[in-house]
């Protein structure tokens, strides 16, 4: 890292509550080390969009966002097989990437870390064309998006509105018919949700364990009854879904789903759109340079 912008979120509630020149002068002490050059923004809405856009054919080496998931994917697609190195500070709701690479969610710990942190290529894919960092998710998991944006609007704390979501989306997900393609090979289920994320959830709290193996997962959660549903939507929440024998997870490099319809709500690292079906997933495979934190000699690979 030489030369360094940093686009923060000025509506983050982290940034309201510091305020920006506490935020500027904390940015400056933790990066400004080395002779580094630092360019930072604190910015929003439209204006934000468009600086993360401009950012890969800047003269900057290093692009470092703070945002939530939605803001992360849209810096990972905008400096995707590029010569530019992101770094993201954790400002949203569930910081999927960020809790995914050990980043705090602390944002002094965060930029303490970022200073010593180190590059890496990572996987990305595609749903539709359109690259995402994590996942993408139909029925239970788009229901669940659009429940918790409202709840965002109560000023409760991560974990009630997580829960508050599952619970308003596990009433509105209802089953549908999806047929799914992997890798050429066809299968049927009668689901009420289907998530596809990139790499495989092969860690502790839907964590990835590997962010470059080069594979897609899918998991399909099978409609079995009130009971089962229920059972199945709080196995997904409290991270046992593993054992559960109504949740098939399949893997591999290009999944395409179709349901009986010709548009779905899908919710994307965080974001939720409506989308042509079918929906076509592909891996992208090392196209993100991202920075990490250091670890230790002892820390494994």
């Amino acid at each position: 890292m030489r030369r360094i912008l940093v686009l923060l979120n000025v509506d983050a509630g982290t940034v309201l509550d510091r305020g920006a020149d506490a935020i500027r002068d904390l940015v400056r002490r933790e990066l400004g080390q080395n002779g580094r050059e630092i360019e930072l923004r604190l910015i929003s809405g439209r204006e934000l969009v468009e600086a993360i856009g401009a950012a890969r054919h800047g003269a900057h080496d290093t692009v470092i966002v703070g945002g939530g998931d939605g803001t992360v994917s849209l810096a990972a697609s905008a400096l995707a097989r590029c010569d530019k190195t992101l770094g993201i500070l954790p400002l949203g709701t569930l910081n999927l990437l960020a809790r995914d690479i050990g980043m705090p969610l602390d944002l002094q710990q965060a930029l303490a870390v970022l200073d010593e942190a180190e590059p890496h290529r990572i996987d990305l894919a595609t749903m539709n064309g359109r690259l995402f960092h994590t996942i993408s998710g139909i029925g239970f998991f788009s229901q669940m998006a659009r429940a918790r944006e409202a709840a965002r609007h109560w000023k409760l704390g991560r974990f009630f509105v997580v829960g508050i979501a599952a619970f308003y989306a596990l009433r509105r997900a209802g089953r549908f018919g999806l047929d799914i393609r992997i890798d050429g090979r066809a299968e049927s289920y009668q689901a009420f949700a289907a998530l596809v994320t990139v790499n495989r959830f092969s860690g502790p709290g839907w964590r990835r364990a590997r962010l470059d193996a080069g594979v897609l997962e899918i998991h399909i959660a099978e409609e079995r009854g009130a009971l089962a549903k229920l059972k199945a939507g709080a196995d997904m929440v409290t991270d046992t879904w593993r054992g559960n024998p109504g949740i098939v997870s399949l893997t591999g490099r290009h999944i395409e789903l179709r349901r009986q319809r010709s548009r779905s709500w899908v919710s994307t690292d965080g974001e939720l759109s409506r989308e042509r079906i079918p929906l076509r997933y592909g891996i992208e495979p090392s196209a993100l340079t991202l920075l990490m934190p250091r670890r230790s000699d002892d820390a494994g690979a």
